[in-house]
């Protein structure tokens, strides 16, 4: 037997003790109520948040926020998606660019931080969230789970996508001398409307 047999035979005889299974991360201090608790975070992340009655009135507070940026009434939604009452506004099916705005839904939250999940599928391709200069989210108030745990499991339950996105804001970076640049992999300004249940 060789010195490299010894060795191997010596590593392979030795065992571990299996190390106990962790406690189940709960994040401390996350309110009751969700949706407080995700405003605060989201705005913090200068996040635009709007909270709706109904869904009826996405439409209307779609065209305010447009306005409200000097944008004109014309926005991006993917194919397939099924956002609908826009009549009054000018409705595109092509992938947005840079200075455009974009419609999606947000099946997910979490309160934690603040932050939109977005699993890619066919009413929402994962580039739509990197390619326009405004996006608005649309987020029913059910929808907002307390922490990032919490969406996994709610993901687990559906088949897992290729691709999940995590949008906390804006998106940003600071990596050029630490100055703060805003739009750096993504949209410039990112507006939420939460639809209460």
């Amino acid at each position: 037997m060789s010195a490299r047999d010894d060795i191997l035979m010596s590593i392979r005889s030795r065992t571990r003790a299996v190390a106990p299974k962790p406690e189940l991360y709960r994040a401390p201090n996350i309110p009751s109520d969700l949706v407080t608790a995700f405003v605060m975070k989201a705005e913090a992340a200068n996040a635009e948040i709007r909270i709706l009655a109904r869904e009826d009135e996405v439409p209307m507070a779609i065209a305010e926020i447009l306005r409200a940026h000097n944008l004109a009434a014309r926005i991006h939604l993917p194919p397939n998606s099924d956002v609908a009452g826009l009549e009054t506004l000018t409705v595109l099916r092509d992938p947005p660019g840079p200075d455009d705005t974009t419609v999606t839904r947000a099946p997910l939250a979490i309160a934690e931080t603040g932050t939109l999940v977005q699993p890619a599928r066919d009413a929402s391709p994962a580039s739509w969230h990197f390619r326009p200069g405004f996006e608005i989210a649309i987020l029913k108030a059910s929808d907002i789970v307390a922490q990032f745990e919490d969406a996994l499991v709610e993901l687990k339950k559906q088949n897992l996508p290729p691709t999940i996105n995590l949008i906390t804001g804006p998106s940003r970076t600071g990596d050029i001398e630490q100055t703060l640049e805003i739009g750096a992999h993504g949209p410039k300004a990112l507006a939420v409307l939460i639809i209460r249940d």
